[in-house]
Formats: C-alpha cells, structure tokens, sequence
C-alpha cells in the first residue's frame, strides 16, 4: 500500500520561500517519477514540477527559475523548493507519484498542503 505524504505548507509574503516534502511509503519510490501539482480555487490542477525515477526534471513555465525539485530516494522523499514566491503561487499542493507495474501504469496522490502567499 503505497502512501505519500506532504508537508512544508504555510503563509509566507510575496519575496518568500517555502520547502515543500512528501514522503511516499511502500517499495515503489525509486521507481516511481514524482510530481508535484497544484490547484488554486476555481481553476484546474496543474503540473508545476516532475522528477523521473533518473532524476530528469521539468517545470511549468511559470516557476522555471524559482521553484526547484529534487528527490532523496535512501529517504523515500521529494522536495520542492520554492523561492521567490508569488501571489499566483497560492494554491494547495499535491505530490503525485506514477511508476509501471505488470498490471499496467499505477498512479497515487497526497492529500495536499496549502501554499498562501500574501502581496
């Protein structure tokens, strides 16, 4: 049974920064390429960042320069660093994780951490 849970929400002003955590428990970390997502009230979730079981990374427009992932897979955890934050960045967070198995591609969700920014 594959868990993962975020951490490192909070209130920080516009300027600020703020590290996001998820930790994923089960066996399928070092396997799994993990993203962190977001949705602000009344709009779609979005992908903000991914990172591959080999470390490849990508980002929304939107954050490239600002926002940082990274992954420790000895602690089952991806990170996201967020500099620089915005107003716009105020949503909740999710981190997701994707891996393949034999019964085909499996997907699971955190249940989010809220990100205010204030102007």
């Amino acid at each position: 049974q594959v868990q993962l849970v975020e951490s490192g929400g909070g209130l920080v002003q516009a300027g600020g920064a703020l590290r996001l955590s998820c930790v994923a428990s089960g066996t399928i970390f070092s396997i799994a390429d993990m993203g962190w997502y977001r949705q602000a009230p009344g709009k779609q979730r979005e992908l903000v960042a991914i990172i591959t079981r080999g470390a490849r990374t990508n980002y929304v427009d939107s954050v490239k320069g600002r926002f940082t992932i990274s992954r420790d897979n000895a602690k089952n955890t991806v990170y996201l660093q967020m500099n620089s934050l915005k107003p716009e960045d105020t949503a909740v967070y999710y981190c997701n994780a994707r891996w393949s198995t034999t019964r085909g591609p499996q997907d699971k969700w955190g249940q989010g951490t809220q990100v205010t920014v204030s102007s």
